[in-house]
């Protein structure tokens, strides 16, 4: 039998090395939460319209060249999303409905793909300790403040990308665009650089030339250096 102070110091060594944490967490999401705030009348009206009547939403394209931007996008980078999503319908579902979520919100549809697999690893499913849901960590009082008030909701895909992505848009608008503080802002660690980091890092590998699709308007350029 191991003795105590072997099995002490195994411990500890795992600590020391930042291991124990991986081996013995649960699968939930990493990332932390959004912290509610009050919102002015007019600013929840606008979300409320923003993320809709509480139906889950529907891809309504305004034109058959957009179609074509996200379904060329998606095409681009169903490979490197393959082993997260081995499901082809289901991966090319997602990917389209990114692209289309991103574009309707104002934001590269690569910045929203590194910040959901920060958040939650490209799991539909993932709950963080803190009851943040779905692909996007959306935090339940959101669903109160500007949806139908079901939390459960926030598990649907294009619900959950609908709402990440309306919150992300809101949040670099309080922000004036300073990229580095909406993203602090969306994981609730405002003003460090951690979270910031981990998205801008995880958002290069899913940027595409802009001859496969849809590119959005770089924001990135606002984050710090």
């Amino acid at each position: 039998m191991l003795s105590r102070r072997w099995f002490s110091s195994l411990t500890g060594a795992l600590a020391g090395l930042g291991l124990l944490a991986g081996l013995c967490a649960p699968l939930v999401a990493r990332a932390g939460a959004q912290v509610e705030e009050p919102l002015a009348d007019a600013v929840r009206t606008a979300l409320s319209a923003a993320v809709g009547n509480g139906a889950p939403p529907q891809l309504v394209f305004a034109d058959a060249a957009q179609r074509q931007q996200c379904e060329s996008w998606a095409a681009t980078l169903e490979a490197k999303l393959a082993k997260r999503k081995p499901e082809e319908l289901v991966r090319r579902e997602f990917l389209q409905t990114v692209c289309y979520e991103s574009k309707r919100a104002g934001l590269d549809a690569a910045l929203v793909m590194g910040l959901i697999q920060v958040e939650s690893g490209f799991r539909k499913y993932a709950m963080s300790p803190v009851g943040a849901r779905g692909y996007m960590q959306v935090m339940p009082f959101w669903s109160r403040s500007i949806g139908n008030g079901e939390a459960s909701s926030l598990f649907h895909m294009q619900t959950n990308l609908r709402f990440g992505c309306v919150i992300l848009r809101h949040y670099l608008d309080v922000e004036k665009g300073n990229l580095f503080m909406a993203l602090g802002r969306y994981n609730g660690s405002r003003g460090r650089a951690e979270y910031p980091n981990m998205v801008t890092a995880a958002r290069r590998a899913w940027q595409v030339g802009e001859g496969a699709g849809a590119q959005m308007a770089d924001a990135g350029s606002m984050l710090r250096r």
